[in-house]
């Protein structure tokens, strides 16, 4: 019984994206849409342990999800549900019951996913709203799941997906994807979810964990179907060469006891060099279509040069610090200055890099790096190359009291030790 259990929540993981988009697309609704897609997950919950999974399950569960929106039609709960403009369009819907809904349901096709993301992405939501709710429709994730993966209480998160479908009903969005200057200006936001949920993963803000490996595969996953709804579109491609690049370090970025592992100290042979070979294919896709001096694909280019390194000595430096100059012009954030000056100081030595990183803090103000745990751990780490050693401590001592990750707790504490050491050693 447990195993069919698993293999119906795997079933569910692959089709019930693609189970939500086709309905959604009748509904005009992702919340009455997901719904009836959980109603043929507990009929398969109650069937299958009996008759056995299906042949083709992706089918059986959309013929289910098929059955249960005609049946809503009969009884008119959607149309209660709706605005003046969706009701005309169920009511007509309604006379056309059978085979003609049944037609327009089997037209699953890949422009109801694309539709679905960017309904979940919608600049409406909050950006937390918007990534609890990819997480959950596109990304087939569980409550339970998200609220873990996000660190918060089941209730609370259960209680953001609910007003993200509510916000998005309310407001009567459209399902739809946009075309032309509307689409180019809403596809930042999806780019943007699915970049902040990669990096999430990819180095946890807080946790005993280093990395979130779910959160990055589930992005990568997003960013890889992406490319394929929108080949044309060059951050698209971009976005997933840069998160195909920094995921294939992924082996070599934990030790034996989950400690985090830093770019020069990498066993370089755990590298994916599959996956490098994608990410490389990406890059090379965006700067075609004229997306190479785009933020994604110039972050993605930097990645490259770590990536073309055969050792951390060998790395062009001087190359990534231009690349970051032209991302500084077109994205000047304080963290994009932060990792300028890390950049500026492996090129150039630890004293450009300080005077580097703290002209970016006058830049940027007192308040946009304060709370950044990494502000001081990267100016603790050039005042340690420098040999001011106290003043090192103090700032790497500061950057362990901001951190909330248990793993960078550590990093910053055996990197106190070797300022201890060598500070007793001079």
């Amino acid at each position: 019984m447990k195993d069919i259990h698993k293999a119906i929540e795997a079933v569910w993981k692959i089709e019930s994206t693609r189970l939500v988009a086709a309905i959604a697309r009748v509904t005009r609704d992702i919340g009455i849409a997901e719904e009836l897609a959980q109603d043929a997950l507990v009929t398969a919950l109650e069937l299958w342990p009996e008759q056995g999974i299906p042949e083709n399950p992706g089918a059986w569960l959309m013929t289910a999800a098929k059955r249960r929106a005609i049946d809503s039609l009969r009884r008119g709960r959607m149309l209660v549900q709706k605005h003046e403009q969706i009701t005309r369009e169920l009511e007509w819907q309604q006379q056309q019951l059978g085979d003609a809904l049944e037609h327009s349901l089997d037209l699953v096709i890949d422009d109801d996913i694309l539709r679905l993301i960017f309904t979940a992405c919608h600049p409406i939501l909050a950006m937390e709203g918007r990534i609890a709710l990819t997480l959950r429709l596109i990304g087939g994730l569980t409550t339970t799941e998200i609220a873990r993966a996000c660190l918060v209480p089941e209730k609370t998160m259960g209680q953001r997906i609910f007003r993200a479908k509510k916000t998005l009903s309310e407001a009567h969005v459209p399902f739809e994807t946009p075309r032309g200057d509307e689409l180019r200006s809403r596809i930042d936001s999806v780019l943007l979810v699915i970049y902040l949920i990669f990096n999430e993963g990819y180095t946890a803000t807080s946790g005993d964990e280093w990395m979130r490996a779910a959160l990055s595969e589930e992005a990568l996953r997003l960013g890889r179907m992406l490319a394929q709804l929108l080949p044309g579109e060059s951050e698209v491609h971009a976005l997933l060469a840069l998160m195909e690049l920094q995921a294939s370090r992924s082996a070599a970025r934990r030790g034996k006891n989950g400690e985090a592992v830093l770019l020069p100290d990498q066993n370089r042979t755990l590298w994916d060099y599959a996956q490098i070979q994608r990410g490389m294919t990406a890059l090379e896709q965006a700067q075609r279509l004229g997306g190479g001096a785009k933020p994604y694909a110039l972050q993605a280019a930097i990645a490259a040069y770590h990536i073309r390194a055969r050792t951390a000595e060998e790395t062009d430096w001087g190359g990534i610090v231009l690349l970051y100059d032209a991302l500084l012009q077109i994205n000047p954030s304080p963290i994009v200055a932060l990792n300028r000056a890390v950049a500026v100081g492996m090129a150039q030595g630890p004293a450009a890099g300080l005077n580097a990183l703290d002209a970016a803090a006058t830049l940027a103000g007192d308040s946009a790096l304060a709370g950044y745990h990494l502000f001081p751990s990267v100016r603790g780490d050039l005042l340690m190359k420098m040999g001011r050693f106290t003043e090192a401590r103090e700032e790497t001592q500061r950057a362990m009291e901001m951190t909330k990750n248990l793993r960078e707790q550590e990093l910053l504490a055996a990197r106190l030790k070797q300022i201890e050491k060598a500070a007793l050693s001079t």
